[in-house]
């Protein structure tokens, strides 16, 4: 940023600069008016000539005209392009120019110049930045808060007027800001700075991308500007930039659309301005950083039910599973795992699809890690419905779930858990999982905290004591009955109590776990569920009260 003291003060102020364009305007629409030559061009240029006195009587009766720096920078540039009518108009008059092409090129750049004059002062009138820029950026010590906000509101509008070059050197002020003190540039943030960002991300010049990508980037990791970021038409910008910025932009880019497709409405957005195609690209060749990002931001897109279709269409499905394998990250091979895990989330011909192409030895491969990820179990048990049980058997599924309830995550063993009640549909399925050694695992799990693994657990228990050699095998763990006694509780929020019911009812045949059931305050619980209407819960209350009743007899 440039310090004060290098500042060169302009004793001219604003309504000074505003009489010397007023009076030099007349002469030069009368002296463009005397040219013969380039008339069609010398036309439009006096009719943009002619809309300038409005746009100067709309300037000066702002408020805040005399004290704001822009208005008199502004009426400066428009004072110099004035000053270029002059000096073309009396070349063409004269007829002192290099070449005609040359003459018309130099006319065209004036004209240009004038579109730029007129449209800064409509966003300086219509936008609201007068009202917001009210302190000069070199202006005298005050307060420093009050000091700190304007300068950041001038820099903010800087961004919407003048040529590239200023924009260009007002983001660099910005990004020196941002160092700064983050909480002042939130505080002045409004719409029209938002507007202004996005279209910098379109403009010929590629450090000002890279830069405005920064800053982008770095709004939307505060969660503060998302919805007025999309609404404004981040998205296709951000997709372009994926695809012909530099690595820096690129990277930027990347983990903006990441954060902001998180929202349903904005993945579609993605898909619909054709962002799939360059997500994938960068997965396949992506850096570290782009990579993650871009497979995080797919794996959001998958969570949508109605945009999985056309993801797979596009060949989300192949590279995904190559991730599971290659990911640059770790953090790249969970997301494909997760993409994975929503694409066959409740859909046959995805399901089908993605087993097609490979996905369970791959996600059998990742998963025998030291840290089995719950995403990647979570797609092994939607696909295990979809493939043959001899084929998972010989393809090492079942030592793979046993791995994952002994060191996965709570959320991964909850995972494995449903995966084996998916596949224990016969008789010599659930006798192979025994054998494995999975029963002691899930009696364990019904100690957990967290409802949905106690219930899942019930339940792979309650499917293999159908095989009654397992029954035997569950008899044996000391704390098999007592932990799914507890599982009884008739509390709303337990919702394995079904699950308990039914494996303490194949279990009652047993003296020794009657006896148990009784002692861990079983027939208090039933009672409730009978209440309750819980499948089983009477057939088991009156099996365990005429046990009880007959060792009353028997004792006395």
């Amino acid at each position: 940023m440039v310090e004060e003291s290098e500042v060169i003060v302009d004793p001219q102020s604003a309504e000074d600069w505003l009489y010397r364009v007023q009076e030099l305007l007349p002469f030069v629409i009368e002296k463009s008016k005397t040219v013969k030559g380039f008339a069609g061009r010398w036309k439009i240029i006096i009719s943009k000539l002619e809309r300038v006195p409005s746009c100067l009587s709309d300037l000066s009766s702002h408020p805040f005209f005399a004290k704001n720096a822009l208005c008199k920078e502004q009426l400066q540039a428009v004072a110099k392009t004035l000053g270029e009518v002059m000096k073309l108009a009396e070349l063409c008059v004269e007829e002192r120019y290099g070449g005609k092409l040359q003459m018309q090129s130099d006319l065209d750049a004036l004209s240009g110049k004038l579109d730029l004059n007129l449209r800064d002062c409509g966003v300086l009138i219509k936008t609201g930045v007068l009202g917001e820029a009210t302190v000069p950026l070199a202006a005298a010590r005050m307060a420093e808060s009050e000091a700190t906000h304007g300068n950041i509101r001038e820099l903010l509008a800087r961004l919407q007027i003048g040529h590239l070059e200023d924009k260009h050197r007002a983001l660099n002020d910005l990004m020196e800001v941002l160092k700064e003190d983050e909480k002042a540039m939130l505080a002045v943030l409004g719409r029209s700075n938002i507007a202004a960002l996005v279209q910098l991300l379109t403009v010929n010049s590629p450090r000002i991308r890279e830069k405005t990508a920064l800053i982008i980037c770095w709004l939307v990791e505060t969660g503060n500007c998302e919805d007025l970021l999309v609404s404004e038409g981040i998205v296709p910008s951000l997709i372009r930039l994926v695809e012909s910025a530099s690595a820096v932009g690129r990277e930027k880019a990347m983990i903006s659309l990441q954060r902001l497709s998180m929202a349903a409405e904005t993945a579609s957005s993605i898909v619909e301005h054709g962002g799939v195609i360059p997500l994938i690209e960068i997965c396949r060749t992506g850096e570290s950083v782009s990579q993650s990002a871009a497979v995080g931001t797919l794996k959001n897109l998958s969570a949508v039910p109605e945009l999985r279709q056309a993801l797979t269409e596009q060949g989300i499905i192949r590279i995904m599973i190559d991730l599971l394998g290659c990911g640059i990250l770790l953090d790249s091979k969970d997301y494909a795992a997760e993409c994975l895990q929503n694409l066959t989330a409740g859909n046959d011909s995805l399901r089908m699809a993605v087993v097609s192409e490979g996905a369970i030895r791959s996600l059998l491969a990742y998963i025998d890690g030291p840290l089995p990820q719950e995403s990647a179990v979570g797609a092994l048990r939607n696909l295990v419905v979809s493939v043959p049980i001899h084929e998972l058997v010989s393809i090492g599924l079942l030592p793979c779930l046993i791995h994952v309830l002994k060191a996965g995550s709570l959320g991964a063993k909850q995972a494995a858990a449903s995966a084996i009640c998916r596949i224990s549909s016969s008789m010599e399925m659930k006798k192979s999982l025994s054998e494995a050694g999975c029963i002691p695992l899930l009696v364990k799990m019904l100690e957990a905290k967290t409802n949905s693994v106690r219930e899942v657990a019930a339940q792979a228990i309650c499917s293999l004591l159908g095989f009654p050699p397992n029954r035997r095998e569950v008899k044996k763990i000391e704390m098999s009955v007592p932990n799914l006694v507890q599982l009884l509780d008739s509390n709303p929020q337990n919702t394995a109590k079904k699950y308990a019911v039914a494996c303490l009812v194949s279990l009652s045949s047993s003296k020794k776990c009657k006896k148990l059931m009784i002692s861990y305050g079983a027939i208090g619980y039933l009672k409730k569920l009978c209440e309750m209407d819980v499948p089983g819960a009477k057939k088991l209350l009156e099996h365990l009260e005429r046990g009880k009743l007959r060792s009353l007899f028997s004792r006395k």
